[in-house]
């Protein structure tokens, strides 16, 4: 009994996994695309919280042009420079299905998938089937260089 009690357990852990996986962006614009939030803190009320973390420099302030803005595909963020020193964070992935928007030019941050444009300042809808803006993605500026959290 302890052989199938122990089975079952396995197995059950294994189709919990396969449905969290299920979970994942499928890219069909049904509210997927939005990243998981950085959640600070333990999930477990009994221990105490990590430690907080200085984040990952991204870029220079320098780096980031104003009226433009980088790209950056590995942390799915792309941070812009609308005015002069007011830098802003949005997800780098797409609304419409879940690409990676590649440039930032012209006033708008661009998806080269279907030609989804938004805007620098809020990224809002400039054009495209985009759907709903890009949700913002938390930044620090310190000391002239732009962390991610």
């Amino acid at each position: 009994m302890d052989a199938v009690n122990s089975r079952r357990t396995v197995l059950v852990a294994a189709a919990g996994a396969a449905a969290l996986a299920g979970c994942s962006d499928s890219g069909d614009g049904g509210g997927g695309s939005t990243p998981p939030a950085t959640v600070a803190g333990s999930a477990d009320p009994g221990r105490p919280s990590p430690p907080a973390r200085a984040g990952k420099v991204l870029a220079k302030t320098s780096d980031i042009p104003v009226g433009g803005g980088k790209v950056f595909v590995d942390q799915k963020v792309v941070v812009t420079q609308p005015e002069a020193g007011t830098f802003k964070g949005f997800s780098a992935i797409c609304t419409h299905q879940g690409c990676t928007v590649a440039t930032v030019s012209g006033g708008t941050i661009n998806c080269p998938c279907h030609g989804s444009k938004y805007r620098i300042a809020d990224a809002s809808v400039a054009g495209g089937p985009a759907p709903r803006p890009l949700p913002s993605q938390s930044i620090t500026v310190e000391n002239g260089s732009i962390l991610l959290p």
